[in-house]
């Protein structure tokens, strides 16, 4: 390798890269139960995409990210789940319809669709 590949392999140029302080990853976690990670980046002064390279540089700012996040889902989603099992009927529905798979149907009686007095037989078979 020449002096010139060597010195380009040693200053890489522009700024140094951002990296967050046991305070700051921190922060990052309680931020997280209620900020998008666009907004983090805002409170901390720098764009998303140094966000998420700081997040790749360091994985515990992930995690962290990832625990705040999943913290507050877990401190919402049991008292979604103690209002259902108290008898509130919305919250109820809510719950079954995100984590049950359930789908409100509407179906339709009066069509009124002409047919036949053969077809309506037919129909109710």
């Amino acid at each position: 390798m020449s002096h010139y590949d060597e010195q380009r392999e040693k200053d890489k140029g522009g700024r140094p890269p951002t990296i967050l302080n046991d305070e700051e990853i921190a922060q990052v976690e309680a931020l997280g139960a209620v900020l998008s990670i666009e907004q983090i980046a805002d409170y901390f002064g720098i764009s998303k995409v140094t966000f998420y390279a700081i997040m790749e540089r360091q994985p515990e700012v992930s995690l962290r990210y990832k625990r705040g996040k999943a913290k507050a889902i877990g401190s919402v989603s049991q008292g979604l789940l103690k209002k259902a099992r108290d008898g509130d009927n919305a919250a109820a529905i809510f719950y079954l319809k995100t984590q049950a798979g359930w789908k409100e149907t509407v179906v339709n009686e009066n069509t009124n669709v002409e047919m036949t007095h053969e077809q309506w037989l037919e129909s109710l078979e």
